[in-house]
């Protein structure tokens, strides 16, 4: 099937509620609701979202999906990371609560399944853009965030509170039933742990500043710059007082400027695999993985 996509752009409404009704407007008008997948993402600060992920996941369902983002600022993740981070979460919320509260009121068995994504600044919207309330009412069935920027609260909660002996760039949160974190080598060694009903995934790069670069850095060595640190984090970086705190600080605007599958620049082998962890989809084996990976091996969007 032809997969579709419904944007709303800056333009589009003079707020962000505006933004969001014409976006669910468009979505009911053009048949999202009637397709199996339904996903909510939260674009970067730009507006953007990454073809890598979308893409990706579209081909793991045969089309039988619809992707629904708004835009809400023109600048680049970091810079809007610095001016007006609350914008992102109010974005996301916005658009949230009108797509979810359209879908609530559907029979349960001719609705799609409904996901979250968000990369960079939209994963940090995306993932406060609902409640604990909300979720236990009437669930959604999973998210996929990539690049989850440092001012992320959730993401930080998670991290913080991760299995001993777990490191700060993969960690694990208690049984994993849940929540997942994951690289550009997969996950950790979870010895097949079942899933519960609901399966978030975040999709991280050690070497990525957006997610580890932090104000203690300035007087703090961070876990993920010890001994047990990530293989795309070169054994010679070390710290240093102030200087570190500098270097990623600097490193921020450049972070999407390095090699797909490092930094901030997410391959969509990894959004293949985290797709698949979160979206099981049907009828769906190894063979099929290969050979949608080796389809996207040269595939390289202009990241923003």
């Amino acid at each position: 099937m032809r997969p579709l996509r419904v944007y709303a752009g800056y333009e589009t409404g003079k707020t962000l509620e505006d933004r969001a009704r014409i976006a669910l407007a468009e979505l009911n008008r053009v048949g999202g609701f009637e397709r199996s997948i339904l996903v909510i993402a939260s674009a970067t600060g730009t507006g953007w979202l990454d073809p890598s992920a979308v893409d990706t996941v579209e081909f793991l369902h045969a089309g039988d999906i619809a992707t629904v983002t708004l835009q809400y600022s023109y600048l680049p993740s970091w810079l809007s990371l610095m001016v007006a981070p609350e914008l992102s979460k109010e974005a996301a919320s916005a658009l949230f609560k009108a797509v979810y509260g359209y879908w609530t009121k559907l029979p349960k068995n001719r609705r799609p399944a409904i996901y979250l994504h968000g990369l960079s600044l939209g994963a940090l919207g995306s993932e406060s853009s609902n409640d604990l309330i909300t979720m236990i009412a009437d669930p959604v069935n999973g998210a996929l965030w990539s690049g989850p920027p440092f001012l992320s609260a959730d993401w930080q909660t998670l991290t913080r509170d991760r299995q001993p002996g777990s490191p700060q760039w993969r960690p694990v949160f208690r049984d994993s039933a849940s929540i997942r974190f994951m690289t550009q080598d997969g996950f950790a060694d979870l010895a097949n742990a079942p899933w519960g009903p609901m399966r978030i995934v975040y999709l991280q790069h050690a070497s990525d500043p957006m997610s580890f670069f932090s104000v203690d850095l300035a007087y703090r060595r961070p876990d993920w710059l010890g001994r047990d640190r990530g293989r795309d984090v070169s054994p010679y970086l070390r710290w240093f007082p102030l200087v570190t705190f500098f270097q990623l600080g600097f490193d921020l605007p450049m972070a999407t400027s390095v090699s797909l599958g490092y930094g901030h620049n997410f391959a969509p082998a990894s959004y293949i695999d985290g797709w698949l962890e979160v979206t099981q989809p049907q009828n769906w084996n190894t063979a099929y993985t290969a050979r949608l990976k080796a389809r996207f091996i040269d595939f390289n969007p202009t990241p923003l």
